[in-house]
């Protein structure tokens, strides 16, 4: 996730700041101002920074006042349906009352999650260079050729 040094010390910091939000608030649960100030600096340095944070982080923070979401401390946590099929969780934010809603589907997958957004995999699927022809005879892997894996190299066509 983290590409080069500066990104990955972002990501400690970030880390940082949501545990110590966790761990303030399973301390004392009236520190919920110094839990918020927490996860408010943490959304901050996020978006100065133009991090992208885990969609597992960012359910747990109110987008309204910051507030660390932890259901029966610091939030309410409710099941509604909508019709027989679709069912809801309700997370009420107790500090400002902002509600979130997530889709309840077993089979729903997150983009984060599904195998095609893993970098490793990404790396497979870029052309990868042949012993026989020299690095000079290979094109340059761009963005056309990675959604194209299966495309011939225009070196190996003339032979």
């Amino acid at each position: 996730m983290a590409g080069n040094l500066k990104d990955k010390e972002a990501y400690q910091r970030l880390n940082y700041l949501h545990q110590a939000a966790h761990c303030v608030l399973s301390q004392n649960a009236s520190n919920v101002e110094l839990a918020r100030f927490y996860s408010f600096t943490q959304k901050t340095i996020a978006k100065r920074l133009v991090l992208r944070q885990d969609p597992s982080v960012k359910r747990t923070l109110c987008k309204k006042c910051c507030s660390l979401l932890i259901p029966g401390v610091t939030a309410t946590s409710r099941q509604r349906r909508k019709n027989r099929a679709t069912r809801f969780t309700v997370i009420r934010c107790l500090s400002c009352g902002q509600t979130k809603k997530f889709l309840n589907n077993p089979e729903h997958c997150l983009w984060v999650d599904r195998p095609e957004a893993q970098m490793e995999n990404q790396v497979q699927n870029q052309v990868q260079p042949d012993p026989k022809h020299s690095a000079k005879q290979l094109p340059k892997v761009g963005a056309s050729q990675q959604s194209k894996p299966n495309q011939v190299c225009p070196a190996e066509a003339k032979t």
